[in-house]
């Protein structure tokens, strides 16, 4: 069966951004994230064939549950001033203003040719991943997810059919494919589950998120290995069982954090999306003319190769 795809779009655009030449004459708009994002799409829908494709968005790229839960939470990529329109200021994430006014032409630009793009309010485009991904699973459908974060990584599940394609050291055409083997052999853990016990323990300065201050990966891997998982080693410590030396001190010491920083790190699984979404796309364009225009506005030349990768018409 083929999979749903479900894409981190922030996470594509800010790779096609920085890592495609702008080559907009000084009189247009910029352009290249736009026209990244079409090619990105175009390769891997032609590669992937999925059975539907779903445009996944941040509504919140920081949400304030994550925040109350650990402040430093995302807290040194936050703007002085807002940047993206009604935002109230301090809140929204630092992005080149060469790269924000492209953000509502991406959007104009899914909406036109019929691809679902998805947020909800309050959550990040992880958390409607992971809302998806539990109903497809429970729907006997497998599932593709595509993004530039380790963070997804927690999804991952072979006897569900979960895989996810990490882009952030091959792009979308070197992708890495990760799957269970692929969390042994790069970590030592068994699952997506463990990936989420791993990131608790480690950090991830990325994400403003310290971890247990003096346990790095090699270290949470062998606490891992050794009790099975974070809430057996946690049990052990409640039961006076700590492990030898500063490591069990440490993991006391943080033990407030652990229990915090658990929602944090985890994606939503049952934010409350409206509808059945399955992901298809529409026979044809759903608005050709506002197609047309965005396609000439900025020479997006690839379109057409996308449009027959979906098999959609004008």
């Amino acid at each position: 069966m083929s999979p749903l795809m479900l894409l981190d779009t922030a996470s594509l655009y800010f790779r096609a951004f920085y890592g495609v030449p702008d080559r907009s004459a000084p009189d247009e708009p910029p352009r290249n994230a736009v026209t990244g994002l079409v090619d990105m799409m175009a390769t891997l829908v032609q590669t992937h064939r999925p059975s539907g494709l779903v445009a996944c968005w941040d509504d919140d790229w920081r949400p304030q549950f994550r925040v109350d839960a650990v402040p430093s939470y995302k807290a040194h990529r936050v703007a002085e001033e807002s940047v993206h329109a009604g935002a109230p200021t301090g809140t929204a994430e630092e992005v080149p203003e060469a790269l924000n006014v492209q953000v509502p032409v991406i959007v104009d630009l899914l909406e036109s040719i019929g691809i679902p793009r998805i947020g909800h309010p309050g959550y990040e485009a992880d958390d409607v991943i992971g809302t998806l991904t539990t109903r497809a699973v429970e729907a006997g459908r497998p599932v593709l997810v595509v993004t530039g974060d380790r963070d997804l990584f927690q999804l991952v599940d072979d006897a569900a059919g979960v895989v996810v394609l990490y882009t952030a050291r091959g792009g979308v055409r070197g992708a890495d494919v990760v799957d269970e083997a692929f969390l042994q052999a790069a970590y030592g853990i068994p699952n997506g589950d463990a990936y989420v016990d791993l990131a608790l323990l480690r950090g991830d300065p990325s994400d403003g998120l310290p971890g247990v201050k003096g346990i790095g990966e090699k270290t949470a891997v062998k606490l891992l290995t050794e009790y099975g998982s974070l809430a057996a080693l946690q049990d052990a410590i409640a039961a006076g069982n700590l492990p030898r030396g500063a490591v069990g001190k440490r993991l006391v010491d943080a033990g407030d954090y652990l229990d915090r920083a658990r929602p944090v790190v985890q994606v939503a699984r049952d934010i409350p999306l409206a509808g059945a979404i399955d992901g298809t796309v529409p026979a044809r364009v759903v608005d050709p003319a506002r197609l047309a225009q965005i396609a000439e506005s900025h020479h997006l030349t690839g379109l057409p190769r996308l449009l027959d990768a979906l098999g959609v018409r004008p």
